[in-house]
């Protein structure tokens, strides 16, 4: 059986959200597109559907870490670095209300339940994921990704120390790095 552990968590993320985009009664608030997601942010995030991939992305890490998760722990995981100008850079929470209405929109559609401390998965929300990782899997094994190629070409020249390995960019351009070798 395939879990959550078994494929690429942005790969899941993304089937997770156009599946709860289909979804009638998940909705939008309508604030979703003027707001951003926390104070280390300087604008508010591009994608047309952030609130739903947001979604996505609680319902993974409910699955991932376990029972117990509250919006504290949520605000501290998606939160990020503050450029504070000429001062040290500090770790700063994401903002509450999204990570709290995107709680009760998925408690509202019974993917998860509140429990005494945090929420937890019910069964719906459990076998949604499964069913998304198998159907992930599925398509990541017809259609295997190629392997990157790395942007650097090497170039062999004789020195008179010995040989040098120069790497350069595709277009010809930046630095050159020597590697002398024996």
């Amino acid at each position: 059986m395939v879990t959550v552990y078994d494929v690429p968590g942005t790969e899941l993320i993304k089937e997770i959200t156009k599946e709860l985009k289909q979804n009638k009664n998940i909705i939008q608030p309508d604030y979703v597109n003027y707001v951003k997601t926390g104070a280390h942010n300087e604008r508010a995030p591009q994608d047309e559907d952030w609130y739903y991939t947001r979604m996505a992305s609680i319902l993974r890490r409910l699955y991932l870490d376990g029972p117990g998760i509250g919006t504290e722990s949520l605000r501290t995981y998606y939160g990020g670095r503050k450029n504070r100008g000429v001062k040290p850079h500090k770790k700063v929470k994401a903002g509450g209300k999204i990570i709290r209405n995107c709680l009760q929109a998925l408690e509202k559609e019974e993917l998860i339940k509140k429990e005494k401390k945090g929420r937890i998965l019910t069964i719906k929300g459990i076998n949604l994921l499964n069913k998304t990782s198998k159907k992930v899997s599925d398509y990541l094994k017809e259609n295997p990704k190629p392997e990157r190629k790395r942007n650097l070409t090497l170039i062999k020249e004789k020195s008179s120390h010995g040989t040098e390995t120069k790497r350069k960019g595709k277009d010809g351009s930046g630095r050159d790095k020597t590697k002398k070798t024996k």
